[in-house]
């Protein structure tokens, strides 16, 4: 009847069905291949992969690719890497060794000068010997000309303000890979010199600046990767028992 109430549509108050999510596409086996035959370093970028895949069983034949044995050819690779690397810090260790047992006797012949004359002869004519090394000189500043005597004995002269453009405020060591030897710092021994280490030498406030310098017919012998703690050593040697011999404050 006209008086009858019909019951309100709800559906409106429904919620939307839920749309689905297609899954990602799995791609198939031959656009793997096919991925794989367009970037054949695929595994070379993606090393992690070869322990989660399952190789093939040890087969021979033209069509099979034999995965155990390009692990195998990795690892193995791998190992001759770790291997030279081992090697390498071997003897770069024996080398520290060496060089160590080098500069630690020389800074005993050094200590066992009996004159300032025999330190001066050491550090000129043994030191090289002692170093491995071909030439080694003292340099000093001064306005005044070399005594004879000292420059018979391998001291060279340096102008005022050598040392400091040499080395700045800062370094005490100058190591030199391939260079052709300075006559000021190395005499008649330049034409021997093709690498070189320059040491500072800080005698004392009241003395000039001076430097020790070692040189090497090997280029590359010195170079500017290697430590410079055994080269400060020996400076700090050479510094402190000029300064002993000559009675002047530190």
């Amino acid at each position: 009847g006209g008086g009858g109430m019909t019951s309100p549509d709800r559906s409106a108050d429904k919620a939307p069905a839920a749309v689905a999510v297609p899954a990602p596409a799995v791609p198939t086996d031959a656009e793997v291949r096919a991925y794989l035959k367009a970037h054949p370093d695929f595994l070379l970028r993606n090393p992690e992969l070869l322990s989660v895949l399952t190789p093939p069983t040890l087969q021979r034949g033209d069509q099979v690719v034999d995965m155990q044995g390009f692990m195998l050819q990795r690892q193995r690779l791998e190992l001759e890497k770790l291997q030279a690397q081992h090697g390498e810090l071997i003897g770069t260790s024996r080398a520290n060794l060496v060089s160590q047992a080098r500069v630690h006797g020389a800074a005993l012949a050094l200590f066992g000068a009996r004159s300032f004359e025999q330190l001066i002869q050491t550090v000129t004519t043994d030191l090289a010997v002692m170093l491995d090394a071909d030439v080694a000189t003292i340099a000093v500043e001064s306005a005044e000309p070399m005594k004879p005597k000292l420059r018979n004995q391998g001291v060279q002269i340096l102008k005022p303000g050598t040392v400091e453009d040499l080395f700045g405020p800062e370094r005490d060591v100058l190591l030199f890979e391939e260079i052709e030897g300075d006559p000021m710092l190395f005499g008649d021994g330049a034409g021997l010199v093709r690498s070189a280490a320059l040491l500072r030498l800080r005698v004392s406030a009241k003395s000039p600046a001076g430097l020790l310098a070692i040189g090497t017919r090997a280029p590359g012998k010195f170079h500017v990767a290697q430590g410079t703690e055994l080269l400060n050593f020996l400076g700090r040697t050479v510094a402190i028992t000029i300064a002993q011999w000559l009675d002047l404050p530190a």
